[in-house]
């Protein structure tokens, strides 16, 4: 979202590094913002005894947040330097999901004696964090985000809430034209603005035709509350096979996420787009040439980027996946891996900023080595694969 939000992250293996960024396909995609950064592929340091990592976002002063094997960090300065997050008491694994304008982080920590989650708080520079929301059960993350000013959203026993300096201040209503049995399940993002992007789900069984009616569909609540949400529309819906949601919301209101179809060992993603004033169908950019499927994880706060993964499914496990960068029209295009990267490398992307870098992970398919990655002047370095 904004330059300094995260989004949620898969782990890989860590080591210290910064690479030269090798584009061999087709030419690059330019976006504003560009013109001062050198094209480069950053691999970032793992916390001592772990392994993988990934970047979920930017913050103020080369802030850089996520997780390193299954812990919250902070990286800071031109060497990145890792920092662990303290886990809210009791819980033993998490990562970093966002940082506000000051510092303040918000996150998600499991604990593994009971399966629980929670969202939880971090200042930087503070000796603790903080659980917000109360367990949550079935190994769930919970959704949670921070824009610039500090205003924090994530779902609470429930409820879906927004917090201001630690204290609830508004409680997110259920669209009024969402279906029998409906609740918002997860609040995903929240811009500059205020304006709250999230999911809601609804079930309900029709006995006049002996069916269970089902729906996810990504809803938009206007920042401080003085409008009713938006229903964003979805291209299938009223089946469990289909899940649409939105991931991200940029200061501009455009939405991006995905239609998630799952059904009998068949998946499929696709992407979506919506735009304000939320009158339409949401759009489809197309696919990375050489890639069945595509998910929009996060999106730059004004220069209209959007970042996710490119996937191909193998009896409906994904075997192959590349982080993708879209520039806002045109068709997505690959991000590259380091030159002379051995094996068989995956990747996926995961935050974008305003100055052009966009954050992921970086995988080896074979040893599961990897690391958290930057792609610093990404838009010089995006391509159209050839074949």
């Amino acid at each position: 979202m904004n330059g300094i939000r995260l989004r949620s992250v898969t782990a890989a293996a860590g080591a210290a590094a910064v690479l030269a960024g090798l584009i061999t396909a087709a030419g690059p995609a330019a976006a504003a913002g560009a013109a001062a950064c050198a094209p480069a592929i950053e691999l970032l340091p793992a916390l001592p005894g772990m392994t993988g990592g990934s970047v979920a976002g930017f913050g103020a002063g080369g802030l850089v947040v996520g997780q390193s094997g299954d812990r919250p960090v902070y990286w800071t300065g031109a060497e990145h330097t890792v920092h662990a997050v303290p886990l809210p008491a009791g819980y033993d694994r998490g990562s970093v999901k966002a940082v506000s304008a000051k510092g303040l982080m918000v996150g998600t920590a499991l604990r593994s004696s009971d399966n629980t989650a929670v969202a939880f708080t971090h200042q930087q520079g503070a000796a603790a964090s903080r659980a917000l929301t109360a367990p949550a059960p079935g190994h769930a993350e919970v959704a949670v985000d921070v824009n610039e000013a500090g205003r924090v959203v994530a779902v609470d026993a429930g409820v879906a809430k927004e917090w201001v300096n630690g204290k609830a201040v508004r409680e997110l209503p259920v669209p009024a034209d969402a279906i029998p049995g409906s609740k918002v399940v997860s609040l995903n993002g929240i811009n500059k603005r205020g304006d709250i992007v999230g999911t809601v789900t609804g079930s309900y069984f029709d006995a006049d035709n002996d069916i269970e009616v089902t729906k996810t569909f990504p809803v938009v609540w206007p920042a401080g509350g003085g409008y009713p949400p938006y229903s964003l529309q979805v291209w299938n819906g009223y089946h469990r096979a289909y899940s649409t949601v939105g991931r991200d919301i940029d200061d501009r209101g455009r939405v991006v996420g995905l239609e998630d179809y799952y059904y009998r060992n068949d998946p499929l993603l696709t992407p979506a787009v919506w735009q304000k004033p939320y009158d339409a169908l949401p759009t489809d950019p197309g696919r990375v040439k050489g890639y069945h499927d595509l998910e929009f994880n996060g999106s730059s706060p004004t220069t209209n980027v959007a970042v996710g993964t490119a996937t191909t499914f193998e009896e409906s496990w994904p075997s192959r996946f590349q982080a993708v960068y879209w520039p806002g029209k045109g068709a997505p295009l690959a991000l590259p891996f380091p030159a002379g990267t051995p094996g068989t490398p995956l990747s996926r992307a995961f935050a974008a900023g305003d100055d052009d870098r966009v954050g992921g992970t970086l995988l080896d398919r074979e040893t599961r080595q990897g690391s958290a990655v930057i792609w610093t002047c990404a838009s010089k370095q995006a391509y159209a694969p050839q074949g």
